[in-house]
């Protein structure tokens, strides 16, 4: 394992032009919502938007997955960013949406953790319907190629496609919900272990999150701010770490300095519930993600290095990576 800053710097200095920029200049994107998708069962048909760039071809896929409450509308910091450089962005709407005002007392409420998933196997498996819903769309997505990436109980989300499994309070080992048609991920804050680190609060209320990242064996690059505090767990910020620290696939940790749970602002432009705005934080959130897909799933691009030697050669980085 290494790092490539050790000290701590609060502040951010102005964003200089990245250097691989030149060479992926942003284009316009086209984007849809809201596609429908017949859901049987779930109680409420599955609303997505699909934002994709207006040119290209063979065009690598995101399964983005929202933090509680929010939409397929949220995060149009990310999902704009990623689209505007050649990735397709599928952002469904989960049950637990504000929008949607699902009740206190809705039995589907205690399950919503699962039904996301089967959101995301749904996307999944009818790619080929989303891919006819966007004008200009048909024919361009490169379905082996596929990404996922969560914020916040997105990202818990996304780890259960990414290999981590729940785990009872008793020791029993939940469903392993991997899939392989998954190359890549990235976590957003996601929850770190189980066990003695969860609060009460968390044990009550999210029994889920009591979790084991032993399986993870996707690569996957973790994110977290160093200023997050969590009503969920007792450890701290470093709890965030876990997705990093104890799983195998995870190869690469983003620190933000100074950073909240909302990374300087990801959920949406000019917010209110930002807990750290800062769009010099959100800059980086975006081309280290989108960097880091890029180079795993095309193996030789050189998107990771070179967004890496900015971040490190910066006078006051914002952040640090490390490696393993």
């Amino acid at each position: 394992m290494s790092s490539e800053h050790s000290k701590h710097h609060p502040l951010a200095e102005p964003l200089a032009l990245p250097r691989d920029e030149a060479l992926n200049a942003p284009v316009p994107v086209i984007s849809a919502s809201p596609v429908v998708l017949p859901a049987p069962g779930r109680g409420e048909d599955l609303l997505v938007r699909v934002s994709a760039p207006a040119v290209g071809s063979a065009l690598p896929i995101i399964v983005f997955s929202h933090g509680f409450g929010s939409s397929m509308d949220g995060y149009a910091p990310l999902a704009n960013y990623w689209a505007a450089r050649g990735f397709v962005v599928i952002q469904p709407t989960f049950l637990d949406s504000r929008r949607l005002g699902l009740p206190p007392e809705d039995a589907r409420r205690p399950f919503i953790w699962r039904t996301r998933v089967a959101d995301l196997q749904r996307i999944l498996d009818q790619l080929d319907v989303l891919e006819r819903a966007v004008p200009g769309l048909a024919g361009r997505l490169d379905p082996s190629r596929i990404a996922a990436v969560g914020h916040s109980f997105g990202a818990q989300t996304t780890g259960l496609l990414l290999g981590t499994r729940t785990l009872g309070f008793d020791g029993s080992v939940g469903e392993d919900l991997s899939d392989p048609r998954i190359k890549v991920g990235v976590l957003l804050c996601a929850g770190g272990r189980g066990g003695d680190a969860l609060s009460p609060l968390a044990v009550e209320r999210f029994p889920y999150l009591n979790q084991s990242y032993a399986g993870m064996k996707t690569p996957t690059l973790v994110v977290w701010g160093d200023q997050d505090h969590s009503p969920l767990t007792v450890v701290g910020p470093g709890w965030f770490k876990d997705a990093y620290t104890l799983s195998p696939g995870a190869n690469a940790l983003l620190t933000l300095f100074g950073g909240g749970h909302m990374l300087g602002g990801i959920s949406g432009y000019q917010v209110t519930e930002t807990t750290d705005e800062n769009p010099e934080r959100v800059a980086v959130v975006q081309r280290m993600t989108w960097a880091y897909l890029r180079s795993v799933l095309y193996p030789g691009d050189p998107a990771w290095s070179s967004a890496r030697a900015d971040l490190r050669e910066r006078p006051q980085p914002p952040g640090q990576i490390d490696v393993k």
